[in-house]
């Protein structure tokens, strides 16, 4: 692929598209409803206004000027604000498997915690059994159920982890 530079950054205006077109390609790359998912959320379509708050923050993977993939950490919505959500976190393909998800990651659990969050709560889909397993191995735990009101009834994997 010949990629010279990988940064983790903050979302700028000018990624909206891209990062909204890796969403909605992962969703159908792995069969999951777009209805009660991140592909049928208003904020995928304009993804740098929706985490303008300052206890929010959304960081892309650039390579070269390229999005890859992304994720952020937002407030669980309808629910304590000691709680965040690590969310609409999605890659492409061709960064899959090379750490670069885990660096992403890592950066949104230690933002979460300087944004003074005391637990961070992630909905998945169980196809996306790799990320999955990040999460355990972060120690997340799972829930029975969904906490908040995400609006995303298509996710079947809650889970929980303390900061």
């Amino acid at each position: 692929m010949g990629i010279n530079t990988i940064i983790i950054r903050e979302i700028q205006p000018q990624d909206n598209e891209q990062i909204e077109q890796i969403i909605r390609a992962c969703l159908h790359e792995f069969k999951i409803p777009l209805e009660g998912t991140a592909y049928s959320d208003v904020e995928t379509t304009r993804m740098f206004e929706s985490y303008q708050n300052s206890n929010e923050v959304y960081f892309v993977i650039d390579a070269d000027g390229k999005v890859l993939g992304g994720g952020g950490v937002k407030p669980l919505k309808d629910f304590e604000n000691e709680i965040c959500e690590i969310q609409k976190m999605y890659f492409y393909p061709e960064i899959r498997g090379k750490g670069f998800g885990k660096q992403l990651f890592e950066t949104c659990l230690k933002s979460a915690k300087a944004l003074g969050y005391k637990q961070c709560y992630i909905e998945s889909a169980s196809q996306l059994k790799a990320a999955i397993h990040i999460y355990e191995s972060y120690g997340f735990k799972y829930l029975a159920g969904a906490l908040g009101s995400t609006g995303h009834y298509s996710c079947g994997v809650w889970m929980i982890k303390d900061l």
